[in-house]
């Protein structure tokens, strides 16, 4: 029962945070994508299966909460959180230099695969192109140093790791 609490209160303050917080910063070009943020941390902590699941059920919720092409995130979330936690297996994940490295490729891959819907498919992409590069290296330049500090921060405030080692076998 406490995991799906917590499933729940992570899928509600990072929709919150999206749609209230973050998006002041959006507005003025800053894109700090805590979607992609919080399947990487919940893939971490709980594998593949449970972040390809994490990713799915979010991307979807967040597809409704906007007017656009259900599924847009759902796809992209499920896929990233399903890779993450496969690779957490291997990686170590309390490292601050393999978390920057995740949250800047999940970041970039979110972005790369939803702007072009923003645009209206592969035609808007043609001469939309700068946005679309200006979009994705944002978000990704800024929303890996925020994650990164976040979960430093969170793994000094409850005093333990926060994933564990590659020995322990996330989920």
């Amino acid at each position: 029962m406490r995991g799906l609490g917590l499933f729940v209160f992570s899928l509600v303050a990072a929709l919150l945070l999206r749609s209230t917080a973050l998006s002041a910063l959006a507005a003025r070009g800053i894109v700090i994508d805590v979607l992609a943020f919080v399947v990487i941390v919940w893939s971490l902590r709980h594998g593949a299966a449970w972040g390809a699941t994490f990713g799915f059920v979010i991307g979807l919720i967040a597809d409704l909460d906007a007017t656009h092409w259900l599924g847009r995130h759902a796809l992209i979330l499920c896929v990233i959180g399903y890779v993450v936690g496969f690779l957490a297996r291997t990686l170590v994940r309390e490292s601050g230099r393999t978390q920057f490295m995740l949250l800047a490729l999940a970041t970039a891959a979110h972005q790369a695969w939803v702007v072009p819907f923003e645009l209206g498919g592969m035609g808007g992409l043609a001469s939309g192109w700068p946005y679309f590069l200006e979009r994705v290296l944002v978000a990704a330049l800024a929303t890996a140093p925020v994650g990164t500090l976040a979960l430093t921060v969170a793994r000094r405030l409850f005093g333990r790791p926060l994933f564990g080692n590659a020995l322990r076998q996330p989920g």
